[in-house]
């Protein structure tokens, strides 16, 4: 285990009700997944979060979403203590975030048949790109998109179905489930490249600064002892590099 040095105050504020809630987000699916047999959470966020509850010698709590949004919601209603975010500055503004510990890219898929080849040709006048509803891709998105109109499915994973459904031009996510769902389904191809890399980091509520300074200190050490790369591999794990 670490050398990181718990501080009492770092301890009180990552567990202020006896053992560690850390937030899964199930809307992510290169970091968490609920297993195909028995329904429990596993994943690179899983792992993390037990290594985390073992430094500090507390019970661990999983606190499961199905969307990125959700985890956000839970923050502001006290549900957590512990969570895996996208870095963004709108999350920021109530979620301390640490230095990014995964990168993963954001993607596009369209129907086979579309006449769009590039990321450029997206945001364009009569065209409608489906995301998931508070997710990174979201956040990012309606930032910067100034044409094409954004619809928002309630999760990362409908994105793909709604598109289809709603006969949309374009799903934007994660590579990796776009690439799934292409697989999956008929009719459908990545755009090439990405429009985005996402750094994916932890974070705790604000007003907890001791917690954050550990949470710092934790995602520098998992890093530097491949703790990360050693959890990407194990989880095989494609479309996320290790941060650094």
């Amino acid at each position: 285990m670490s050398t990181i040095y718990v501080t009492p105050e770092a301890l009180a504020q990552l567990t202020p009700t006896g053992p560690l809630r850390a937030a899964i987000n199930f809307g992510n699916p290169i970091l968490a997944k609920r297993d195909s047999s028995t329904g429990v959470p596993a994943g690179v966020s899983v792992d993390l979060a037990h290594r985390l509850a073992a430094l500090l010698s507390v019970p661990l709590q999983l606190v499961l979403y199905d969307a990125a949004g959700e985890v956000v919601a839970g923050c502001e209603r006290g549900e957590w203590d512990v969570a895996f975010v996208a870095r963004d500055p709108l999350r920021g503004k109530g979620i301390e975030q640490t230095a990014p510990y995964v990168l993963i890219e954001g993607a596009y898929l369209v129907p086979e048949d579309s006449p769009i080849r590039s990321n450029d040709e997206v945001d364009a006048a009569g065209i409608r790109v489906v995301v998931g509803k508070g997710s990174a891709y979201d956040l990012f998105l309606t930032r910067t998109l100034r044409h094409a109109t954004i619809l928002r499915a309630t999760t990362s994973p409908e994105v793909v179905p709604m598109m289809c459904a709603q006969s949309c031009e374009v799903a934007a996510g994660v590579r990796q489930q776009l690439e799934e769902d292409a697989r999956r389904l008929t009719g459908l191809r990545m755009l090439p490249g990405r429009f985005m890399v996402i750094e994916q980091a932890m974070g705790t509520p604000k007003g907890r600064p001791a917690a954050a300074r550990l949470l710092a200190d934790f995602v520098a050490d998992v890093l530097e002892t491949g703790f990360v790369k050693t959890a990407l591999e194990r989880h095989h794990i494609a479309g996320a590099s290790v941060a650094g």
